[in-house]
């Protein structure tokens, strides 16, 4: 079993930066992949994955740029770099854990394991 627990979210203005931080507990002993997930009124969209030991990333289509996965093993943390800041960012952020990335990945499924999510407001 393991636990991933979000951190870092907050109020930002527009243009602004934030780090979230995505900490996992329990069986940290296995490798796991982990992807970022957006969750705003009535969508869910894909930022991005890290293989465990970050050699292969993904980034969702819109993502690229201002959004930077990585990660510090020896921390079992998972880090989401966001700049440049927009009000559209705005919605809860949620890490998930999977022992291996499955089809449809981006999608959010074949996650074992999904955080309670941070809340990110970005105003103008």
């Amino acid at each position: 079993q393991v636990h991933v627990v979000e951190s870092g979210g907050g109020l930002v203005q527009a243009g602004g930066s934030l780090r979230l931080s995505c900490t996992a507990s329990g069986r940290t002993s296995d490798n796991y992949n982990t992807g970022w997930f957006r969750q705003a009124p009535g969508q869910r969209e894909f930022i991005a994955a890290i293989s465990w030991n970050g050699r292969s990333i993904y980034y969702g289509d819109s993502m690229r740029g201002r959004f930077t996965i990585s990660r510090d093993n020896a921390k079992n943390t998972v880090y989401l770099q966001m700049s440049s800041l927009k009000p559209e960012d705005t919605g809860v952020y949620y890490c998930a854990a999977a022992r291996q990335f499955a089809p449809g990945y981006s999608s959010g499924r074949g996650y074992d394991y999904w955080g309670q999510g941070t809340q990110v407001t970005v105003f103008s």
